[in-house]
């Protein structure tokens, strides 16, 4: 962070935004060592000048709520505390053993004061972020609650309103959502047209490197629907370089096959949380002295490898990942350097175009975290995204 993120804020400040958002996941994925959210926050506060920096992790749309102070997340027809949450309770990178928001941003760095502004103050008009603390030194962290439309539109006004002196903001895209929820209810945009699919796909790439009951609940329905399910043995990537391109090419080569049998291949490290292949994994990082955070890098990066050949060789026009960790890893391999929208599916894992000086130039492409989507996500993005026919 110390190393990219100042030129990056600097060149975002060189083009005057009314705001600059710092993305977060939305189920605030984060440690004093590993993505700190606190750090971030530390150099964009310094960079754009400001010392009260509101954040917006609640995506009510999502089911990600803030009440109280503290993140709740959907898993299934369940919504429960974020450090009680099946996935995010177990990530193998950033456990959740926090769920209050500002307490857990204010852990990663010693220079933070948080606070919180409760949905009640929210809904009563009586909201506003605090002036900035005496000391130069010092940054307020202010966690936003949101808990449905209303107070998504209530927080998008108190952070549009506070824009001169709070032009930098962290959150998940509950941030645009609170935004736009705002915009539209105080007439300065226009409710758009439902977005359309973008129809089938002639065939389709998956690779997933998700751990999550929900991704393992979408293999499950892609194995029962056509898809040819992969799996890929995460553990060679203890066993060196020679191991990992091994199994990368044992892995495109079956996805080849499937394709050239008329099936979508989606190649998978794990189906779930539960499945062996977890256990096998962890206890081979251990045994070979590996760190955990620099295992699953590789594991991310070679998914990626093996949705880039298969692209390469067959010139398939739509891919999927799924993971979040996965996704950054993979489309770094890719070369890609921005999306556009193309369609929707469940919100936060839309169809999008990529944008690439290489091949995957175009791309329609989907990445979604693990925890995101129906059980029939992968077919829903397969068959072009857009509202589902009933």
């Amino acid at each position: 962070m110390d190393a990219h993120l100042p030129s990056v804020f600097a060149g975002l400040a060189a083009l005057n935004p009314g705001l600059a958002h710092y993305k977060t996941c939305s189920t605030l994925d984060s440690s004093p060592d590993t993505g700190s959210i606190g750090r971030a926050i530390e150099i964009g506060a310094k960079c754009f000048g400001t010392q009260v920096v509101p954040v917006q992790i609640a995506a009510p749309c999502m089911q990600r709520y803030q009440c109280f102070g503290h993140l709740f997340a959907g898993v299934g027809d369940d919504v429960v505390r974020l450090d009680r949450h099946p996935v995010m309770s177990r990530h193998p990178v950033t456990p959740m053993t926090e769920s209050d928001v500002a307490r857990h941003i204010c852990k990663q760095s010693d220079r933070l004061d948080g606070q919180y502004l409760p949905f009640t103050s929210l809904a009563s008009g009586e909201a506003k972020l605090p002036d900035a603390p005496a000391s130069n030194d010092r940054i307020s962290v202010v966690a936003i609650d949101g808990i449905n439309a209303e107070t998504d539109a209530r927080a998008g006004q108190l952070i549009w309103d506070a824009r001169e002196r709070c032009r930098f903001v962290v959150g998940s895209q509950g941030i645009e959502y609170a935004l736009v929820e705002h915009w539209q209810k105080a007439g300065l945009l226009e409710q758009p047209e439902p977005a359309q699919g973008i129809g089938r796909s002639a065939s389709m790439m998956s690779v997933s490197g998700s751990v999550s009951p929900t991704t393992a609940a979408q293999i499950k329905w892609s194995k029962e629907n056509g898809f040819s399910c992969i799996s890929f043995d995460a553990t060679r990537v203890t066993g060196g370089p020679g191991e990992v391109d091994a199994e990368i090419g044992r892995a495109t080569e079956a996805a080849l096959q499937a394709l050239s049998q008329g099936r979508d291949p989606l190649v998978h490290t794990a189906e779930g949380p539960d499945d062996p292949a977890v256990a096998r994994f962890r206890e081979a990082v251990d045994a070979n002295g590996m760190d955990m955070s620099a295992a699953n890098r590789t594991v991310g990066e070679a998914l990626g490898r093996v949705l880039q050949r298969v692209l390469d060789q067959t010139g398939t026009t739509r891919a999927i990942v799924s993971g979040g960790d996965t996704s950054g890893f993979a489309t770094q391999q890719l070369g890609i350097y921005a999306l556009s929208a193309l369609a929707p599916t469940n919100p936060g894992a839309s169809i999008f175009r990529a944008h690439s000086e290489g091949p995957v130039d175009g791309l329609e492409l989907a990445l979604k975290g693990g925890q995101m989507g129906t059980p029939d996500y992968f077919g829903w993005v397969r068959d072009g995204g857009g509202s589902k026919k009933t």
